[in-house]
């Protein structure tokens, strides 16, 4: 006997088996299956009729409806990739924004931590944006400049040689450097505030060469 059962039992549970399942091997006498090569789920996109003729990359369908994807950029060949990207600080009067950027404020200078700030952030960007693709970037700039009466604008220009675009790291930048410079000013009041966080322009990739109808 193997492990107290007597073989008759044994050989009775097998025919049942095969009665229950005809046509199916008795599983317990193969053992276990072998492994075979991972198969990786296909993915399936959204079919939906009245899509633009470039279908939608971010989402496919899934059991429950449409899922969000990060874009597979494996095929594509990589090119010279650059964004310039800005967001303005606006101080209540321009007394307040010109002491700003003179170092009067509460916590100091502002250029030099903001642009750190705003550098190290447009680095880090695949890890704040969920479909971004994380990018080794050649090139950060942040710049300050007096916007109109009461303003600060602030520049972050990207770069890289990549499969994808850079416009996402250049405006992270851009407001995180305006954030940073928030934070060291609010103490002046708290009528400041950040607006306008846009792209101004692009280069590289498929749809080439854009510039926005408000930049300069």
């Amino acid at each position: 006997m193997d492990g107290g059962v007597h073989p008759r039992y044994r050989r009775g549970e097998a025919a049942r088996a095969r009665a229950t399942n005809p046509g199916r091997p008795n599983l317990r006498s193969l053992g276990p299956a072998p492994l075979g090569p991972y198969r990786f789920p296909t993915q399936r996109f959204q079919t939906v009729t009245d899509l633009p003729e470039s279908g939608l990359s971010h989402l496919r369908d899934g059991d429950a409806g449409p899922e969000s994807c990060m874009v597979d950029v494996s095929a594509k060949l990589e090119s010279d990739r650059e964004a310039l990207a800005r967001a303005i600080v606006r101080f209540p009067s321009t007394d307040l924004r010109d002491r700003a950027l003179a170092g009067g404020g509460p916590k100091g200078p502002i250029a030099e931590v903001a642009r750190v700030a705003g550098i190290l952030a447009a680095k880090r960007t695949g890890e704040l944006i969920p479909m971004c693709h994380p990018l080794g970037l050649d090139h950060v700039e942040v710049s300050f400049a007096a916007e109109g009466s009461a303003g600060i604008e602030v520049r972050c220009r990207a770069r890289l040689r990549a499969r994808t675009g850079v416009e996402m790291e250049a405006m992270t930048g851009a407001a995180v450097a305006a954030l940073t410079i928030y934070d060291m000013v609010k103490a002046l009041d708290k009528g400041i505030r950040i607006e306008a966080v846009e792209l101004l322009e692009k280069r590289g990739g498929k749809s080439g060469h854009w510039i926005a109808e408000t930049g300069s």
